[in-house]
């Protein structure tokens, strides 16, 4: 980080150096506009909202608008608003030891206005980098008006200062944030005095503190978070404070599958292999529930389920390999089952379906291995398989049945190799693992049978 950083160290050098001040808003503006006329990713890692949510984010950005993300959980709305920082210059000066990062041009502070006219251009100047000048609060109902904006300090009334002095003040998070971006996660949460608090930050956009006359004109952008169900439930954005956000965007849940199937790449710690028409499985089946009408839609569900998920099935793999001695873990569709008793409770249910949740989940889950059944292996004549299954041994397979096992049960089948190709498995793991979707495939298809034995393993007959 401190490779790059500028070398001047007074006011008089940065003037010199030809540099120009511009606001926060003027920061983004500028610089977003530079990505876009060259077209990089302004937005790295954000998926799923290029042609819905980030025009309406840039247009906002644009316009010099304070936002809030308006989305259910679990949407990345906290992501994307950590993103922004990256718009800002990578290094900006501040007066060296000011206590709010004021710029060397402009000192709004009492000590550091005294300091600036003694000093002059021997004023000293450091540089801050983007990553600072971004702070983040989660709106609890505790939070209190000196958390966000400040309170008389009685540590500095005890050293002899008068309570009427300004430096008195101990300053909280938004004018902390001065020449940055403050991030309120949650905002309806807040209590509806402690909003009221930041009515004249947001169209003033200055600080009042105990009744004290000092008014600080802050560089600020305010974004926010909100849940529509807290909104109308938990708490509410007091109208005033809703009126002084230039934008209120809504989020969703990914709209594509394959964008669903990506943020669960990105996100999750595999400490295995999970093969990706497993990904596939648990993408479906996380936009099955947000569809089912048995599942409460107004909480939503996150896309944390989903990684959840994988690294719960990746988990069982670790587990497996451990236990059986094998070297390579590799997540298989027996693993899938693991997540509906890990992760029942990350999904609310609507009151009718008391008792119900365990079987609604299954139901589900077996769609979902089934859509992504046909989706990879259509077009595959799995009849030989049925036939061997149905002339031979019964297959067993379960998650203490090792890769090497399953495989040495099946029969020397040409429809083996093909799933194997079309899935791209090459090691015994991978291997066992297609032929395992397979073998549920044709189990939900009714084409063969799925029973538990005495050892709690499964059996396709």
């Amino acid at each position: 980080m401190t490779s790059n950083r500028p070398g001047i160290t007074t006011v008089g050098e940065l003037r010199a150096a030809g540099h120009v001040q511009r606001s926060v808003k003027e920061e983004l503006r500028e610089n977003l506009l530079d990505a876009l006329r060259e077209g990089r990713d302004a937005w790295p890692g954000i998926l799923g909202f290029d042609k819905t949510v980030l025009p309406q984010f840039e247009r906002a950005i644009l316009a010099g608008h304070d936002v809030v993300l308006l989305g259910e959980r679990g949407q990345g709305k906290t992501r994307l608003l950590r993103t922004l920082n990256l718009l800002l210059d990578e290094w900006a000066p501040v007066i060296a030891g000011s206590e709010l990062g004021e710029h060397p041009y402009e000192p709004i502070t009492p000590a550091s206005i005294r300091r600036a006219r003694e000093l002059g251009d021997g004023l000293p100047v450091e540089w801050r980098h983007r990553s600072e000048r971004y702070s983040e609060k989660l709106a609890t109902p505790d939070t209190s008006v000196a958390d966000l904006v400040g309170d008389v300090d009685p540590v500095k009334v005890a050293e002899g200062r008068s309570l009427g002095d300004p430096e008195t003040i101990h300053f909280g998070l938004v004018p902390r944030s001065h020449r940055g971006i403050v991030a309120i996660n949650e905002l309806p949460d807040l209590a509806e005095r402690i909003q009221v608090s930041l009515l004249n930050v947001m169209e003033e956009r200055d600080i009042q503190v105990r009744g004290y006359t000092l008014r600080l004109p802050l560089d600020v952008v305010l974004v926010a978070s909100a849940n529509p169900e807290d909104y109308t439930n938990r708490g509410r954005i007091i109208t005033p404070l809703k009126d002084r956000f230039g934008a209120e965007i809504r989020t969703h849940y990914p709209h594509a599958l394959a964008d669903e199937i990506s943020v669960i790449e990105q996100e999750a710690n595999l400490p295995a292999n999970v093969p990706s028409y497993l990904l596939e499985v648990l993408a479906r089946f996380t936009r099955l529930l947000r569809e089912s009408p048995s599942v409460d839609q107004r909480s939503g569900v996150s896309a944390r389920f989903a990684i959840a998920a994988a690294e719960t099935i990746a988990a069982a793999a670790v587990h497996r390999a451990a236990v059986l001695g094998e070297s390579d873990a590799v997540a298989r569709p027996v693993d899938l089952g693991t997540i509906i008793e890990v992760l029942r409770g990350k999904v609310e249910f609507e009151s009718g379906e008391e008792g119900r949740e365990t079987e609604v989940l299954e139901h589900l889950l077996r769609r979902a291995t089934a859509d992504t059944v046909r989706d990879r292996l259509g077009g595959i004549n799995l009849a030989p398989l049925v036939t061997a299954i149905e002339q031979g041994e019964p297959v067993v397979t379960g998650d203490r049945i090792a890769a090497k096992t399953l495989i040495g049960e099946l029969p020397d089948l040409e429809v083996l190799q093909d799933i194997d190709e079309r899935l791209n498995a090459t090691s015994d793991g991978e291997r066992a693992a297609a032929t395992e979707l397979a073998l549920e495939g044709l189990y939900l298809a009714r084409r063969i049978s799925k029973d538990p034995d005495d050892d709690g393993q499964t059996v396709y007959s």
